[in-house]
């Protein structure tokens, strides 16, 4: 299933993020695609604001991997994990992170330019495509559930 948003300002992105937030659970991973410049980084600010998280959320870039705590349903403490793989030339790269350890841990991976990770993203995951609109601010964002229907699935729909 897909859902399509339109929005007019990073604002709106970040409420588009906030809103799919609460369907998000503890190992989850979310996979950002779009050019440079659609809002990825805003869509993230606006996950991160869900969950409360206190820290300036900035596109970790030059480092790949930004944490971030921040508390689940207001309460336990959830790490949110921000992957930036603009300069990563090959999936090999990520092997050096642990990756797996934080695809398959207990807090929420999020990844911009995640095209680049190949066969490396999880089978279940939220694929979210944030495209030009027409005006200079519009946006267009979808949000495609892959893989939810497996056995095991510990995502709720959104």
């Amino acid at each position: 299933m897909t859902e399509s948003h339109q929005t007019g300002s990073e604002q709106e992105t970040r409420e588009v993020a906030r809103v799919m937030a609460a369907a998000l659970r503890r190992g989850d991973v979310v996979a950002l695609y779009g050019d440079l410049g659609t809002g990825k980084t805003q869509f993230v600010k606006g996950l991160c604001d869900a969950f409360r998280v206190q820290d300036t959320v900035t596109s970790p870039t030059f480092v790949i991997l930004n944490c971030y705590s921040g508390l689940e349903n207001g309460k336990k403490e959830i790490f949110v994990f921000h992957f930036d793989l603009y300069r990563v030339q090959t999936a090999e790269e990520i092997y050096d992170l642990g990756y797996e350890e934080f695809f398959f841990g207990d807090g929420i991976s999020v990844i911009e330019w995640a095209e680049r990770l190949e066969t490396l993203l999880p089978s279940r995951r939220y694929d979210v495509t944030i495209l030009f609109g027409e005006g200079e601010n519009e946006r267009r964002i979808s949000i495609e559930r892959v893989g939810m229907n497996l056995p095991g699935n510990r995502t709720k729909g959104i």
